[in-house]
């Protein structure tokens, strides 16, 4: 096989994709979002029927503007938004080998996700989380669409664009992969902090993932497909 086809040159995953005010900006729009995210979901969990839907478009309003944000700014650097995503699929057989190895990495990541929560003495989803469930098929049509939204919007903007920033920031790999994570777990510090820290472990994961892998589309694929999964059947269980 062709190992240039998986993994860019090493020139390249060093390579910054937009300017440090940029980035700043990109961080900053992450903050407030998680600043407002979290007083906005403690508000719903306060009623009797919380306004699902509302929550559901807010954020896929939100992760999309956050995504045109980081595009916008890697091509007024002048670099190519595929060195944020990755190649784009060329073949059948490309589109099927990523699905593969998404579906390996989700084997082994819920796994360790497991793991990590018994160690951390979380449940797999918090309490005071479960009011955000779907409970209709309207419901379950709008977060399907939140947890596509997700998998395309979190993977560019945290291993795809935040990761190749950090890892250009410090010239270490490791260190680059986990700042992103970091910053993935403290956007959703709506959840509580038990879950941030579980959240950041899932995030490293998925850093591990897109640097071997040289493209975000398997954790895309992975992401999408666990918070679908996971919103899907925890709504049917409980109700």
């Amino acid at each position: 096989m062709d190992t240039s086809v998986l993994v860019p040159s090493t020139s390249d995953r060093y390579a910054r994709v937009a300017g440090p005010i940029h980035t700043i900006v990109v961080l900053a729009a992450l903050s407030g979002w998680a600043y407002s995210g979290k007083i906005f979901t403690d508000q719903l969990s306060a009623v009797a029927h919380p306004n699902r839907v509302r929550l559901y478009l807010l954020t896929i309003v939100v992760e999309w503007f956050v995504f045109v944000l980081v595009v916008m700014g890697v091509r007024w650097s002048g670099a190519s938004v595929f060195l944020v995503v990755g190649e784009r699929w060329r073949s059948l057989r490309q589109l099927l080998r990523d699905v593969g190895i998404a579906a390996g990495f989700w084997i082994v990541a819920v796994t360790l996700l497991w793991l990590f929560s018994k160690l951390l003495r979380v449940s797999d989803l918090a309490h005071n989380m479960q009011f955000m469930l779907p409970h209709s098929g309207a419901e379950i049509g709008l977060w399907i669409a939140l947890s596509i939204t997700a998998g395309i919007c979190e993977e560019t903007i945290f291993r795809g664009y935040l990761q190749r920033q950090f890892i250009s920031l410090t010239k270490n790999v490791p260190t680059g992969i986990l700042l992103a994570a970091v910053a993935f777990g403290a956007a959703h510090a709506y959840q509580g902090f038990r879950h941030v820290i579980l959240i950041a472990l899932f995030g490293a994961l998925f850093g591990i993932l897109a640097y071997w892998r040289g493209s975000v589309r398997p954790g895309m694929i992975v992401h999408a497909w666990q918070d679908t999964l996971g919103g899907v059947v925890g709504g049917l269980m409980k109700h």
